[in-house]
């Protein structure tokens, strides 16, 4: 998509051709956080045992366990 060592556009120019911001190319995502994936995990566990629990359910289980 973009090429750094192109011979006659700048990385800039390239951004600017296909309407993305410069810093989006340099951009680098970070991972989930031990903390984070824990939480996901104790959801899904939770959401399989009643699959039915709403929005209100699964906040009062995740606040009264020890995933926080």
């Amino acid at each position: 998509m973009i090429e750094p060592d192109h011979p006659d556009l700048s990385i800039g120019q390239q951004c600017k051709l296909l309407s993305i911001a410069r810093s989006s190319f340099y951009y680098t995502p970070k991972g989930e956080t031990e903390q984070n994936l824990g939480l996901m995990r104790r959801i899904d566990e939770q959401f399989l045992e009643p699959p039915f629990f709403g929005v209100r359910q699964m906040t009062c289980i995740c606040v009264t366990t020890d995933t926080w």
